[in-house]
């Protein structure tokens, strides 16, 4: 599909039937990065998985407007989806988390539900220079490596289950396997959240709601508790042991407590 700012956004289809459940990645993910857990999710609907803008094997926004780049476009791009789609629950991870949010909160008749996982409601008060620590490493572990398994064993340390995910995100250059998401790009994404809480916005969300959070959370101490505290019915489940990426870090986990929900709101 191609958003109303001109940028070609692949949506990859997993199966199932019936009311569409999105499936939104995280900062230097792609959709495939969906496929181990879409089976399990399947039997509740039609899942289908966007590549965010700037990822994956979708385009990016020509020039160099930071608000290309916003929580607020991609959100729009997710209301875009669903505008095409119909309504649909969100299942979105850390980025894709935020967009999840913000679409429920500005448009809840397109949402039928929301899983938010682990997302970064507010990271204003961050230490100096983090925009600058991602770069360095980002830049450092993006590419170019020999091979795909070269890949997966640097991004998969000290967790394996984050050089699994990522390598189903890489792509074959002249050079060697690198990650399809331009870190520059990544970067402009992650500025806005260094300068802009989100949580006071992600709180007016008025459509059912799982937060869960990973017990190695990117989130400041306390604010997904929060976040679900403030949404009326809303569900926190933290899953110890796991690290940013529950989905995969604990998988039973995660799909027993988001199937929970798509099966209590009729999904």
């Amino acid at each position: 599909m191609r958003s109303s700012d001109g940028v070609e956004l692949a949506v990859t289809a997993f199966g199932g039937r019936g009311r569409p459940i999105v499936l939104l990645h995280g900062l230097m993910s792609c959709a495939a990065s969906w496929e181990p857990r879409a089976s399990a999710l399947t039997p509740y609907g039609r899942v289908l998985a966007p590549d965010a803008r700037g990822h994956g094997r979708s385009g990016r926004p020509d020039g160099a407007d930071p608000a290309a780049w916003s929580p607020d476009r991609l959100a729009r791009d997710v209301v875009e989806l669903l505008g095409r789609t119909g309504p649909a629950a969100l299942v979105g991870h850390s980025m894709g988390g935020l967009s999840a949010l913000l679409a429920a909160a500005r448009r809840p008749d397109l949402v039928t539900a929301v899983v938010a996982e682990d997302p970064p409601p507010d990271l204003t008060g961050s230490p100096p220079g983090l925009l600058d620590d991602m770069r360095a490493w980002f830049g450092a572990v993006a590419g170019p490596h020999p091979s795909l398994a070269a890949l997966a064993a640097v991004l998969g340390r000290p967790r394996p289950e984050v050089g699994e995910h990522m390598g189903r995100c890489a792509v074959r250059r002249a050079d060697g396997w690198w990650l399809a998401c331009d870190v520059d790009d990544a970067c402009a994404i992650a500025a806005h959240w260094l300068r802009r809480g989100l949580l006071g916005e992600l709180s007016a969300v008025r459509v059912p709601l799982l937060v869960i959070e990973a017990g190695e959370s990117v989130a400041p101490p306390g604010q997904l508790a929060l976040l679900a505290a403030r949404v009326p019915g809303a569900r926190h489940v933290r899953l110890p042991g796991t690290g940013h990426l529950v989905h995969d870090a604990d998988p039973a986990g995660w799909a027993g407590a988001v199937t929970a929900l798509l099966g209590a709101t009729g999904q």
